[in-house]
């Protein structure tokens, strides 16, 4: 029985013409050979498994070679190239960096490089893993690497390039390797399945070449696995139950449920996942990933961005034309929310069904009010959806009852008799309006403000004294949350009368100022619905010399206490303190 060979050395690359996914890297280096334009020193950095080692190895192999073929290739019949592929060759030497990486291995390869080499032009020394190497050890290669002899060629190669010391890299042409495609790795596992007689499905294949990300040494070794369960035919069910990927289906299943509101069926759904041992954050992350596809199938320019099987593209093509561009950008939105705050979350399952929950409400007959909010160009305008259709973030409500005005001091007014329905030339008069209630939080004040605007036909212009706009400032400070930084300015500056309805807030800093007329547009609504007077108006003014209210530094208040206290004084002075 013959022993078994991996495929990804049984396939391994032996020309450049079948190095997979890296055409501009290999375009290069076979018009260098063949301008013969060599550096002493190249470098090859990249992800793993994409083909570094694999190109310095037909590298070495190609420019030692002494027939070259018409397109650039060795000729794989001279004497040089028929050593190296029996791995024979003392031209190309490799060294491992990650278990030679002392100052003395270098120093035993710098003796080494000074042997010319017995066939061909070139000695190439392949160095693997070179970001492994001490710094002792990067600084005794240094010269050798900036000035070897004409023979000695060195080709460095690094999954880590950010490690490797500047003055390596300012001595070397230095070469990125890409990460491959998905439709390049599919087309080779087409290749490879070929040649071992195995029936693949397209499917199949494109979950492989996901699951690689984009190296092709772990597609082949997923092949491997995959080969062994389920034999010479891979399905597309087979490969997802080996790999314990999640179904395509439950995300398209979901995303229905989405749209129709089905809250109930959502969580079954999810649950039924967990119960199959995916993990949370696997599967909110896939989520993403799906309602990405989705939208950009939405436009064929964008459809090209999906990466999937063609049947599956069909299926995301066809939910696709039933979701509105609105519903995706949000839900990607508080999908992408779920997924940062999975980690901190301590209630994870609770986290996951809250999003479903909320991805439920993105349709049906509020479909038309998410529209019009994302119209807005408000920052929370999502939030203030979600808060319309369930009390997920609690109010803090204030009452028009709470601003007291004294009774004497208003004129009094004629009461109006009401007129007979009957008669058309005469405009009934507009009924008094019940005491409402304002609801205000750190995500509606805008909407409240705009509110107000479009329902309001007219001015109002109720009369106040000073006692109703400080119950009134206070009430807005109280609805501000704790952790904004205008809380403290408003609570030690309090509005003073100007002259009628005019008034002024004095505060020590321009930074003070900033704040309150940066949340005007929330403070003045909020202040004239309590008032019931549109003709309020607030100026800030900044007072640099206010020392009342002026923040002092740890060293004022050092220098204070010495100046107010005679003990606190001499007790500075005996023991040498001083503010540091």
């Amino acid at each position: 029985m013959d022993n078994f060979i991996v495929s990804a050395r049984k396939y391994r690359p032996s020309t450049f013409m079948s190095v997979v996914g890296q055409q501009s890297l290999v375009t290069t280096l076979k018009n260098a050979i063949a301008n013969n334009h060599l550096a002493h020193a190249y470098l090859f950095c990249g992800p793993r498994g994409v083909g570094k080692t694999t190109c310095a190895r037909i590298f070495a192999k190609t420019i030692n070679c002494q027939n070259h073929t018409a397109d650039g290739e060795a000729c794989n019949a001279c004497e040089s190239c028929v050593s190296f592929n029996e791995q024979r060759s003392y031209n190309i030497h490799e060294l491992d960096a990650a278990s030679n990486n002392s100052v003395e291995d270098i120093r035993s390869l710098i003796e080494q490089v000074r042997i010319p080499p017995q066939i061909g032009k070139y000695s190439v020394y392949i160095i693997d893993e070179v970001h492994m190497l001490s710094q002792a050890a990067f600084n005794a290669f240094l010269k050798t690497l900036e000035e070897p002899p004409k023979h000695a060629l060195f080709v460095l190669a690094t999954t880590e390039k950010h490690k490797i010391i500047p003055t390596i890299l300012s001595r070397c042409q230095i070469y990125d390797f890409n990460r491959i495609s998905v439709a390049d790795t599919v087309a080779h596992l087409q290749y490879v399945a070929s040649k071992e007689n195995v029936q693949a499905e397209p499917d199949a294949l494109n979950v492989i070449a996901q699951k690689s990300d984009g190296g092709m040494r772990d597609a082949l070794s997923i092949f491997d696995q995959v080969v062994s369960f389920c034999g010479t035919n891979i399905t597309y069910k087979d490969v997802i139950a080996n790999l314990n990927v999640l179904d395509y289906d439950y995300y398209f299943k979901l995303v229905d449920f989405f749209l129709e509101g089905d809250v109930a069926k959502s969580m079954l759904i999810f649950n039924e996942i967990l119960s199959k041992g995916f993990d949370g954050n696997h599967f909110v992350s896939g989520l993403s990933a799906h309602l990405r596809d989705v939208l950009v199938c939405k436009d064929p320019q964008t459809a090209d961005l999906l990466e999937v099987g063609a049947t599956i593209g069909e299926s995301y093509k066809t939910q696709a034309q039933k979701c509105e561009p609105e519903f995706l950008y949000v839900a990607l939105k508080v999908a992408n929310d779920c997924d940062l705050d999975y980690r901190q979350s301590k209630n994870k399952r609770l986290l996951v069904e809250i999003m479903l929950i909320r991805l439920c409400q993105l349709s049906g007959k509020k479909k038309n009010e998410l529209i019009e909010l994302l119209k807005d160009d408000e920052p929370f305008a999502i939030e203030r959806f979600f808060q319309s259709t369930a009390n997920v973030v609690p109010t803090i409500n204030v009452q028009q009852p709470e601003v007291v005005r004294p009774q004497v001091e208003s004129k009094p007014t004629t009461p109006v008799t009401p007129k007979p329905a009957a008669k058309p030339s005469v405009v009934p008069s507009k009924p008094k309006a019940a005491p409402r209630t304002i609801s205000i939080n750190n995500f509606s004040l805008n909407g409240e403000a705009e509110q107000a605007q479009t329902v309001r036909a007219e001015k109002r212009n109720q009369p106040f004294t000073p006692k109703d706009l400080h119950q009134a400032w206070v009430a807005f400070v109280k609805s501000i949350p704790e952790e904004v930084h205008l809380v403290n300015t408003m609570q030690i500056n309090y509005p003073e009368q100007v002259e009628g309805n005019v008034y002024k807030v004095t505060v020590s800093n321009a930074f003070q100022e900033k704040a309150i007329n940066d949340f005007k547009v929330q403070l003045m609504p909020f202040v004239c619905n309590i008032l019931q007077n549109d003709f309020f108006e607030l100026n800030v003014l900044v007072d640099e010399n206010r020392e009342s209210h002026k923040v002092l530094l740890p060293k004022d208040v050092f220098e204070k206490l010495v100046e107010d206290n005679e003990v606190f004084k001499k007790m500075v002075g005996e023991l040498g303190l001083e503010i540091i």
